[in-house]
């Protein structure tokens, strides 16, 4: 068979199984010959293996590059207590920019971000003092121990990654500080400490793992994703934190829902609750727990069992204080309306969902955010059968992707995507139809 042949084989074989109207061509088949794309969605690894006739997917050369796959849980269920050290996998070497950037051919563009980036983090307040960079430098290089100042450097930068990961409308823009601290901090692992430096030298680089997970799958990494958050998971079980160690839990089973692979988010997300049980009960750990099992229920078209988990997430709101840390948690309750209002679009209770995501839209909401409810929206128009609504908010969410150039956003019209073709007889649907198959392309 020829490439072309064994695209529209994968295209047929998906529409006919699933009814999902996929795009696939030659050009997508040479990118997972050469390995560009080595860990292809479940529904369509079980199309190559059934076109080509193989029995696994290592057969066909899928593979996840250094990680478990991402939805098995056992690796993540140990107790706390194993030393996390230089030679185990865990410790080891900067994990975003392997499909995310090239590192090791980076351009001139690349390196002028990098800049631009440090001098903004520089320039940027931080609470009490600025950081001690020439601390933070020297503790990578000889054998000096690490001193709780030091740590405190570290957990600094941490802090002033996410404030602008979270400010940034490209994320890639933060990974290579991210690779930096990453690897100051894998540096640190591979020396002797005392138990206490130890455990929490591993939950500061737990912390950054879990924003290089981000930033990958921001990006569409989903494997690279799940690898930080693996690691993640593992550190912050070796420093005994349990929040931690529950939020690495529940951004790996984001990846499993996201996928619509929903049975296999579950067991993990139950890990993660029975985690946050453990953990402080001021913040918000098990509240964000509950909001993606209800993704989960929604995808398994359990409306009763959604609406409970989002009534429990509710509670949130309930909570005194600060609930959240603003890095790696930072789940506040609200983002709920939308939420849950993806929930019902995924239940496909169009009565249910378009207000609490008119209601949504009218907050103020970062361009990935504001995109992703545009395109619920605009999927709720196909639920309606309503043209217009499908191409007002579909063209806006096609805006914000090709400002944010974000990937999560990409996905969700990708999704818009397959549901076109009933109303492409409309002559604006077929332009946002064609539009939105050009970013896709553009993004493979």
């Amino acid at each position: 068979m020829s490439r072309q042949e064994v695209a529209e084989a994968v295209n047929n074989y998906l529409w006919d199984t699933y009814g999902t109207r996929t795009s696939m061509d030659a050009n997508h088949i040479g990118k997972l010959e050469r390995g560009e794309h080595r860990w292809p969605k479940p529904t369509t690894r079980e199309a190559f293996r059934a076109v080509l006739k193989a029995s696994r997917d290592a057969d066909l050369g899928f593979y996840i590059t250094r990680g478990q796959r991402h939805s098995d849980p056992a690796a993540h269920q140990m107790p706390p207590g194993e030393m996390l050290t230089a030679g185990d996998d865990h410790a080891g070497e900067s994990l975003i920019g392997r499909e995310t950037t090239d590192t090791g051919d980076m351009n001139r563009r690349e390196l002028l971000r990098l800049l631009s980036l440090t001098g903004a983090l520089l320039a940027a307040p931080v609470s009490g003092s600025q950081l001690d960079w020439a601390r933070i430098e020297s503790s990578s290089n000889g054998s000096k121990r690490l001193d709780p100042a030091t740590l405190d450097e570290y957990e600094g930068l941490n802090a002033q990654l996410w404030a602008a990961f979270g400010a940034a409308e490209a994320k890639a823009a933060v990974s290579p500080l991210v690779n930096r601290q990453l690897t100051t901090l894998t540096t640190n692992l591979r020396r002797s400490h005392t138990t206490p430096v130890h455990r929490r030298l591993c939950g500061v680089t737990a912390d950054l793992l879990q924003l290089a997970g981000e930033v990958a799958f921001d990006a569409s990494a989903y494997s690279e994703a799940a690898h930080c958050y693996t690691l993640a998971a593992t550190a912050a079980r070796e420093a005994a934190a349990y929040d931690l160690w529950a939020c690495a839990m529940i951004r790996h089973a984001f990846i499993s829902v996201y996928e619509r692979d929903f049975r296999h988010a579950a067991p993990m997300l139950d890990v993660a609750a029975g985690l946050a049980q453990n953990g402080d009960s001021a913040l918000s750990t098990r509240h964000w727990a509950r909001t993606v099992q209800a993704q989960a229920l929604a995808g398994l078209g359990d409306l009763g069992g959604c609406r409970r988990a989002l009534d429990q997430a509710e509670e949130v709101n309930h909570l005194p204080g600060r609930v959240h840390n603003g890095g790696w948690l930072r789940f506040d309750g609200s983002r709920l309306a939308e939420e849950r209002g993806a929930c019902y679009v995924e239940l496909r209770r169009p009565d249910l969902a378009e207000p609490v995501l008119s209601g949504a839209l009218s907050q103020s909401l970062s361009t990935r955010r504001r995109g992703t409810v545009l395109t619920d929206l605009a999927l709720v128009g196909v639920q309606r059968s309503d043209v217009h609504q499908i191409v007002l908010y579909g063209s806006a969410a096609l805006d914000t992707a090709r400002q944010s150039g974000s990937g999560v956003v990409g996905a969700k019209l990708n999704r818009l995507h397959h549901h076109l073709q009933p109303f492409l007889a409309d002559t604006h649907v077929r332009h946002l139809n064609s539009q939105i198959n050009a970013l896709i392309r553009a993004g493979n």
